[in-house]
């Protein structure tokens, strides 16, 4: 243990001296050596290294930050909760090696905090920071998993700036999700809840990706993106619902030393009331910038700040078939063509008058707020037969992982097929 403890320091003295040479810093890779351990019932866990198998129903405290050592793996299995009790350092999760998440439709996984500290009327409290990968890792699974209450500021004491994750820098607001720097990593994320989320849901900087069937609602305090990608990152993003999102349901972006270029598709999404509660005027549905090669087909905007803006994309990226609706002239606005950055494509569905081109979901009130940030869990986004979005949309183009898929695990994940059907649900 002494040795070990040593190892942890010296690793955080090195992650420390390097952050203040360069701006991003490559968290330090642990190759320590464990124990595989399984854990079922109930377990108060005080931090530190862990691998191997959270048993089925479990309930899980955690009182320390968590440690998933190089070269190894946690699985954590069907209707798991991981409850991060209250602390003066926030909890985090730092992955060296893999994780993979085994939730199920009928019994979820949860990331939360205990019942005693969950907020009422707070909707961002960041009350433990989020789950961050190193360079070492190589596999993120999240199937039918919850995430929420995170988003945690990092302190000179957070664990990930000891040890060089994600911005290696106190004062950083944490993504739920951070994958780090990894073009040959594997990441599928599909049918999850984010929720209640201080900053970014997913900040992926690199890999191959399947982002499909999520919520993600109720996301960043002053600031931050729903879906976040980088350079080195190709990515399917697909039948997902973004709620307000403070700043972009999604913001893609070719930044950073890594290639490929990245190359998302972006296709069946429903983006409603993003980028309104930012202090200053940021964003909307969709960002493309710096030298991203993206596609975004069949989206359903509602009461969005702006449209798709591209400030500086690769001239190969595509927009089309997509659907745009405001509630006030405002809204509507904002998503023409000729506003700046905004792009509109020949089949593009978007009207100038408010209130134009109701998309008829079977249950949202149109008229909500814009700055709303609460979610309704009774609300759904399904359309009713006679939406003007059911085949209004394209099935023209091929994504990255329909065929081939994604191999995680020794199982192959594949994307979604596209839907001439605009948005994340179609008709009951």
């Amino acid at each position: 243990m002494k040795m070990k403890k040593l190892m942890y320091v010296l690793l955080a003295s090195t992650s420390l001296f390097v952050a203040c040479k360069k701006e991003e810093t490559e968290p330090v890779d642990a190759p320590v050596i464990v124990n595989e351990n399984e854990i079922s019932g109930e377990k108060t866990i005080s931090g530190g290294e862990v691998s191997g198998v959270w048993k089925k129903g479990a309930k899980i405290t955690v009182n320390g930050s968590l440690i998933i050592p190089a070269g190894k793996s946690l699985t954590i299995e069907e209707g798991v909760s991981v409850m991060f009790a209250a602390a003066s350092v926030k909890q985090e999760v730092l992955v060296y090696g893999n994780l993979y998440c085994k939730g199920t439709e009928q019994n979820r996984i949860k990331f939360t905090v205990p019942d005693n500290i969950k907020p009422t009327g707070i909707n961002f409290p960041r009350l433990w920071g989020g789950i961050l990968f190193a360079v070492s890792s190589k596999e993120l699974l999240l199937l039918y998993t919850t995430i929420e209450y995170c988003g945690a500021v990092t302190t000179q004491e957070s664990q990930s700036v000891k040890l060089g994750f994600y911005k290696a820098a106190a004062g950083e607001g944490l993504p739920a999700i951070n994958f780090r720097n990894n073009i040959d990593g594997k990441v599928v994320i599909m049918n999850c809840i984010f929720n209640n989320l201080g900053e970014d849901g997913m900040y992926i900087e690199g890999g191959n990706c399947i982002i499909a069937n999520n919520k993600i609602f109720t996301q960043g305090e002053t600031g931050g993106d729903a879906i976040n990608l980088k350079a080195g990152t190709i990515a399917d993003i697909c039948y997902n619902l973004v709620y307000s999102s403070n700043t972009n349901a999604f913001k893609l972006s070719n930044s950073g030393d890594r290639s490929p270029q990245c190359k998302p598709i972006c296709y069946n999404n429903t983006i409603v009331n993003c980028a309104w509660r930012r202090p200053t005027v940021k964003g909307g549905g969709v960002w493309l910038e710096a030298g991203v090669a993206a596609q975004i087909y069949n989206t359903l905007h509602v009461n969005c700040r702006f449209a798709i803006k591209n400030s500086g994309a690769d001239a190969s990226s595509k927009y089309d078939y997509n659907y745009y609706y405001g509630f006030d002239q405002l809204t509507v606005d904002q998503f023409q063509a000729g506003v700046k950055d905004v792009v509109r494509a020949p089949h593009d569905i978007a009207g100038t008058i408010a209130g134009s081109n109701d998309p008829l979901l079977v249950n949202y009130p149109l008229n909500t707020g814009t700055s709303n940030a609460k979610f309704d869990l009774s609300w759904d986004f399904h359309l009713k037969s006679n939406s003007p979005a059911i085949n209004a949309g394209t099935t023209d183009f091929i994504n990255n992982f329909s065929t081939n898929g994604i191999s995680i695990n020794g199982i192959v994940y594949t994307s979604p097929q596209p839907s001439k059907t605009i948005g994340a649900y179609g008709t009951n």
